[in-house]
């Protein structure tokens, strides 16, 4: 719903659904939009994966209105993130969450290698080239799992330990 904005009249594939595609692609190990092929090659598992040129005139429509696209894809992902917690109930990350028992946030940061020169990427201190961006996880416990929450994009040569990204 979040993304109906950007839904063709006559589309056949939900731009919600797309972008879906794409974040379970990169979870498998997708680098490039022809990783969605994985997806297409199961669509009992995944339900039907758009065309590559489809899911490119949707990319280009979204950066037509970046700003927004961005905020209608942030919101539906906390909407997600809340149904999921919801249902969850006694294992979802914030139950029981207190002042005294908080739920943790671990925040890190790790290198992201650029093979071109894409937008922000610079030289990073281990002599590659991309990206260093902080993230912040949900800590789910002594079992060593998280849930990430947040990426904030920031060039290779990027210090991982500013407060002021931390905070962002």
């Amino acid at each position: 719903e979040a993304l109906s904005r950007w839904r063709k009249p006559l589309a056949i594939h939900d731009p919600g659904k797309i972008i879906c595609d794409l974040a379970v692609s990169l979870v498998l190990g997708g680098e490039a939009l022809s990783d969605l092929a994985t997806l297409r090659a199961e669509p009992g598992v995944y339900g039907p994966a758009a065309s590559d040129r489809t899911v490119s005139r949707l990319s280009a429509a979204l950066a037509e209105d970046a700003d927004k696209a961005i905020k209608a894809i942030s919101v539906a992902r906390q909407q997600a993130r809340a149904t999921v917690w919801g249902l969850a109930g006694v294992h979802a990350p914030d139950h029981g969450a207190t002042a005294e028992q908080p739920l943790i946030i671990d925040l890190d940061a790790s290198l992201v290698t650029a093979h071109s020169e894409k937008q922000q990427a610079a030289p990073t201190f281990k002599r590659g080239f991309g990206f260093h961006p902080p993230l912040a996880f949900a800590d789910h416990g002594t079992a060593g799992t998280g849930e990430a929450l947040a990426v904030h994009p920031t060039p290779g040569n990027a210090g991982s330990t500013k407060a002021a990204d931390h905070i962002a």
